[in-house]
């Protein structure tokens, strides 16, 4: 999408020109990578995973990071961080999930 298109998006939803009927939020939960994932280059152990997404509420927003997250091998250890943000990307007709990361980390053996 070109700078132009980018910014036309966003202008025409901040004014009421275009709506939708989902709300943004980016999301944050730690947890661990169970099968490694060759797409997302991962590797079994303790991770973070990032992820944005458009949905109608932070219920259905963590329903889907439940489901992509199962889907890809990683295991959440507890409790999804759900932030409403800005978006990077426009909305469309259905919710959806982009810009996933996975961080991986070295667990501290004196926190466990």
């Amino acid at each position: 999408m070109s700078d132009e298109a980018n910014k036309d998006w966003r202008l025409k939803l901040r004014y009421g020109q275009t709506t939708t009927d989902f709300q943004h939020f980016a999301m944050i939960a730690d947890g661990a990578v169970v099968e490694p994932n060759p797409d997302f280059k991962t590797e079994v152990g303790p991770s973070v995973l990032s992820m944005k997404a458009w949905a109608k509420d932070t219920e259905e927003a963590a329903e889907m990071m439940i489901a992509i997250s199962n889907h890809l091998g990683f295991k959440m250890a507890g409790k999804i961080d759900i932030y409403a943000t800005d978006p990077d990307e426009a909305p469309k007709e259905k919710p959806y999930g982009y810009d996933l990361k996975f961080t991986p980390y070295v667990a501290d053996p004196k926190l466990q």
